[in-house]
């Protein structure tokens, strides 16, 4: 076998930062992890950590784009496959049932690092905007979603748009994904259940 090309494997080496860097916040909290902890777990010397991200603050917000995404090379939500499927749906339902699927794909992912995010948002500067930016672009998605429906005429009669993401953006939370995943144990599919019974009673008419 050749030799893995350098490019190759700087993009091998961040990965296995990434990695032990998600596990070690989530377990750790964010001022609870050292870069020479993320180092060691992840094989590395702490100089490569700091070669790589330079600070403790980017390399958690590498790792929630990361876990956002689902690997390093994120795709805009217009140019992924399901979402295209999706923009062609002709059922309502349908379509909520397979938005809160792919939400709860990411959130599975995503939840328990945001939640070291806000944790650490109150005496971090940089987390409190990575917070912040973390909830633009979930508004966003949703208002994706939402326009989605509205392209149907969908939506249920006297709802406006932006109401309609205001339920989304409650509904599908990292915060009520966790508090209904972890504190009552519910699986994810349980959640995905109960969350797109929700979502589509709060958007769509009563039929």
């Amino acid at each position: 076998m050749g030799e893995v090309s350098g490019p190759r494997r700087s993009a091998e080496t961040r990965l296995r930062i990434v990695r032990a860097a998600h596990e070690l916040f989530v377990a750790c909290g964010y001022a609870g992890t050292t870069f020479q902890e993320i180092a060691s777990a992840a094989g590395v010397s702490v100089q490569t950590v700091y070669f790589h991200y330079g600070s403790k603050s980017r390399l958690l917000r590498h790792v929630v784009d990361v876990a956002s995404a689902g690997d390093e090379e994120p795709v805009p939500l217009a140019d992924r496959p399901w979402f295209a499927e999706l923009e062609k749906g002709g059922d309502p339902v349908a379509v909520v049932r397979r938005w809160v699927h792919e939400a709860g794909i990411v959130l599975v992912r995503v939840a328990p690092i945001l939640a070291v995010v806000r944790d650490a948002a109150a005496a971090d500067s940089g987390m409190a905007a990575q917070w912040a930016r973390s909830g633009e672009r979930r508004r966003t998605a949703h208002g994706a979603f939402v326009s989605v429906l509205a392209g149907l005429r969908a939506l249920r009669p006297g709802l406006t748009v932006e109401r309609a993401v205001d339920a989304a953006v409650a509904l599908l939370s990292p915060e009520l994904f966790l508090v209904v995943t972890r504190e009552c144990g519910w699986s994810t599919a349980g959640w995905e259940e109960w969350a797109a019974g929700h979502l589509a009673h709060d958007l769509l008419p009563v039929s």
